[in-house]
């Protein structure tokens, strides 16, 4: 059985939840007073990761951290299509690897700004939120592009992959740390697209597709 080292309001453990839910796997859940406890700098969480990070997930005993790498682990234990996270295509997988290291530059940046100004961390929210507009400048350009060539999602695959999950929840979530998407429709599209992924999971402040803001 799985259990998964959660905060609710983590995009981080929520990208889980989500996976988890669209795979169809059953797992427990062990809540961690991330804020204001701060209860995974604690003695008995850091036993389970040194790094006193969230998430943290236990499978049959394998303790694994690091949500992206998490991310893949599901994908390849758990889905029975081996379209998540696809491995008999060299090009396909490196593609989905720098969208994962994408969706750390956008946990540094819009989640850093959301941190700040609803959980009073002490971070340059004026670097945080132009850190994130540039990204999803880019992101939005990429996607915009894909678009005109019939193709929906982040990696040049025709489904979604483990780098939709990844980059999904800072994105989607991005406003509460002040970063407007008005100026990225490609982004708001693709938000939406993945909300209609079958098995979504909603999370406080992202909501599914039936309730979705999001303008075209």
């Amino acid at each position: 059985m799985i259990t998964l080292y959660d905060f609710e309001l983590s995009g981080n453990c929520y990208k889980l939840r989500l996976m988890m839910s669209i795979l169809g796997v059953r797992y427990d859940i062990v809540p961690v007073d991330f804020y204001p406890g701060r209860e995974h700098k604690s003695d008995w969480f850091l036993k389970l990761n040194p790094f006193g990070e969230l998430p943290v997930l236990v499978d049959d005993g394998l303790v694994l951290r690091d949500s992206q790498a998490i991310l893949v682990y599901l994908a390849r234990k758990y889905d029975t299509t081996g379209k998540w996270f696809p491995v008999d295509d060299p090009a396909l997988t490196a593609e989905i690897e720098i969208w994962h290291d994408f969706a750390n530059r956008i946990t540094g940046t819009a989640s850093a700004a959301r941190l700040t100004i609803t959980m009073n961390y002490d971070f340059d929210l004026e670097k945080a939120q132009s850190g994130a507009h540039q990204l999803f400048r880019t992101m939005d350009e990429h996607l915009w592009f894909a678009e005109r060539e019939g193709r929906e999602w982040l990696c040049k695959a025709d489904h979604p992959t483990t780098a939709d999950i990844a980059c999904f929840p800072y994105t989607a979530l991005s406003e509460e740390g002040g970063i407007s998407r008005q100026d990225y429709p490609a982004i708001r599209r693709w938000l939406d697209r993945v909300r209609r992924i079958e098995g979504f999971t909603a999370m406080s402040g992202v909501f599914p597709a039936s309730r979705a803001r999001e303008a075209s």
